[in-house]
């Protein structure tokens, strides 16, 4: 028995040893890899003389860089996904504009069913780039065969815009459809009791309408007509179309013929795709035999050192940028969330450090647990009592997002920004009826009153939803507080345009909830005079995304697919069914990130979304 455990003992710690060696060296080699790779000269992609830039709409736009756990997981899966941060378009457009080789951008709009992903308020962005590059007296051209409002927001800047043959072009207006749940749950026998303040928080209304209110439908109408009146203002001014033109072809004609679209001046050509090619050919002087004009994606121009054209800066002063981008949650978060917890350590560690001069914070959330906007807010309370604290809101910033903005020294918006949405509410749900008619009932003994109340076994008592009306009540004054405080408001005054109630960028700053209108550079720009650092000052994003090493593995199996021909597979469009369920699931998906230890959340409609 002796000589058996014996054995045993020194058979475990010989594989121990054996693997503690070979993860040794597996560890060393990689090391070793990775630094060979680094340290060898990285030149970037070629960039010929009178090159064109390829800007390919599909292209999934987001705020931040993609996380190291997205980029592990495509790594590992294969998903090639072509995927660029807001600020990075626009700083690559930037070089490009200053770049002599590069002679214009081609728009392709040939495929644009993940275009959806991004809203107005950052195509603004991309489109005033667009607009400095061609006012530098450079070419742009897009070319499409189905447009929507939203790919043709963008392509309508180009100075020629073409349209396939048998194309069409979709100008009806802009609109929002919102599935109600009510009715369902009832048939199913699950309760739904709800506690809010805000006569316009439309967030619950899904869950115990089974249409809008008269509240939410005016707050929708009006932000709806407020970003279809910037729609119609920009590409009329940039088409000489006159914005009631524009309003007249929604209402009458809707979907347009190739032929129809270059009548009602829409686009200035009808071509196939070869046309179009031998066109770009003879613009950049491209060879007879060549297959295709000469040409760079924006993915790989992006590679290209911006260095000695003044696009990236190089200084010990800091400008972080901090980017809150998805579903505010209490605690860490996951990828694609605002953790309240791992965003206030951020600010703590910027408020620290000397070298970050001022802070840029990126909201592009539609709100959600008030607990972890609290825990944000603090943090950006405390961190612009030391330094600038600026705030850059993108296509939404609105409810929990406006929460942890409220406090900064200035706040910039673009004019479609979806913002306010001061409220908050509270959804308690139970299966009472559901488990009763499947035969599961169930008993209860206590201490007290109120210790079963968080039961979903029945619905709550009236004397129950005081205590959680009340609870709902005080957050809601805080928040009205804050917002009083932040923005040197009277508080009736933020009652009066608080109640839950949705804003377009462009009315938030006529009531005095946003101070400019501007994008997320005019933000960093302030924040540098804020600073007093004149030009000497460079730009650090957070949270911190990819290490080296995931760089490097993504590089090398991007070219390992490339060089066997490998391409990712393209995402189709849905059918509209499927988009239903598909919307149907993001409900669920947001039920499922609410984790408010208080069951209190400050949060959008859930399924604002316009079409």
């Amino acid at each position: 028995m002796r000589n058996f455990i014996k054995q045993t003992f020194a058979s475990l710690v010989g594989t121990l040893l054996g693997l503690i060696i070979f993860g040794g060296l597996g560890t060393t080699g990689l090391f070793l890899l990775i630094l060979a790779a680094s340290s060898s000269k990285d030149t970037g992609p070629n960039v010929k003389d009178k090159s064109v830039l390829v800007f390919d709409l599909s292209m999934k736009i987001t705020d931040g860089e993609p996380s190291s756990g997205e980029l592990f997981q495509n790594t590992i899966s294969g998903v090639d996904e072509d995927r660029m941060a807001l600020r990075k378009v626009v700083e690559t457009l930037e070089k490009a504009r200053r770049d002599p080789r590069i002679v214009g951008i081609y728009v392709d709009a040939t495929n644009t069913s993940q275009a959806g992903n991004v809203g107005y308020a950052s195509l603004k962005e991309i489109r005033k780039a667009l607009e400095e590059f061609r006012a530098a007296g450079k070419k742009i051209v897009a070319y499409g065969s189905d447009w929507s409002e939203k790919e043709y927001y963008v392509s309508s800047v180009a100075d020629s815009i073409v349209l396939n043959p048998l194309g069409m072009m979709e100008v009806n207006g802009l609109s929002s459809q919102p599935m109600f749940l009510a009715g369902a749950l009832q048939k199913y026998g699950i309760g739904v009791q709800v506690v809010r303040v805000g006569k316009f928080k439309g967030a619950v209304e899904p869950f115990i309408l089974n249409k809008l209110s008269p509240e939410n439908r005016e707050q929708t109408q009006k932000l709806l007509d407020d970003v279809w009146g910037e729609w119609r203002t920009a590409v009329g001014a940039s088409r000489k179309i006159e914005p009631n033109k524009l309003q007249a072809i929604a209402d009458n004609q809707s979907l347009l013929e190739a032929t129809q679209a270059k009548t009602s001046g829409l686009v200035d050509q009808v071509q196939y795709p070869d046309e179009v090619v031998a066109d770009l050919k003879k613009f950049t002087n491209s060879d007879k035999e060549d297959k295709t004009f000469r040409q760079i994606s924006l993915n790989s121009y992006a590679q290209v050192s911006g260095k000695s054209l003044g696009v990236e800066r190089n200084s010990k002063n800091q400008i972080a940028v901090v980017y809150a981008e998805g579903e505010i949650v209490d605690g860490k978060g996951e990828d694609g969330q605002v953790g309240g917890d791992r965003f206030a350590k951020i600010f703590n560690k910027l408020r620290q450090d000397k070298d970050v001069k001022a802070v840029v914070l990126r909201i592009n959330s539609p709100g959600g647990s008030a607990t972890a906007a609290e825990v944000m807010q603090r943090e950006v309370k405390l961190t612009r009592e030391v330094k600038p604290v600026v705030v850059s809101m993108g296509d939404v910033a609105a409810s929990g997002g406006y929460w942890i903005a409220s406090d900064s020294n200035r706040i910039f918006a673009e004019p479609n920004t979806i913002t306010g949405s001061i409220g908050v509410f509270g959804i308690l749900f139970n299966g009472e009826k559901l488990a009763n008619d499947n035969g599961i009932t169930w008993d209860s003994v206590k201490t007290a009153r109120y210790a079963d109340s968080q039961t979903v076994s029945r619905p709550k008592s009236p004397q129950e939803l005081e205590i959680y009306q009340r609870s709902v009540n005080r957050i809601y004054n805080m928040f009205l507080n804050k917002v009083s405080q932040g923005r040197k408001l009277p508080e009736q005054k933020v009652a009066e345009i608080a109640q839950g109630r949705v804003w377009s960028g462009e009315a938030a700053k006529e009531i005095g909830l946003v101070d400019e209108i501007g994008g997320l550079n005019t933000a960093i720009a302030y924040a540098a005079k804020q600073a007093k650092l004149g030009e000497d000052w460079e730009v650090q994003e957070y949270p911190r995304t990819s290490s080296f090493g995931e760089r490097f593995f993504g590089r090398a199996t991007e070219e390992a697919r490339t060089a066997f021909g490998i391409k990712g597979a393209q995402l189709k469009q849905s059918n509209p069914l499927t988009a239903e369920f598909q919307k149907l699931q993001q409900e669920v998906e947001i039920l499922q990130k609410m984790n408010d230890p208080q069951g209190v959340y400050a949060r959008l409609p859930f399924n604002l979304k316009i079409e």
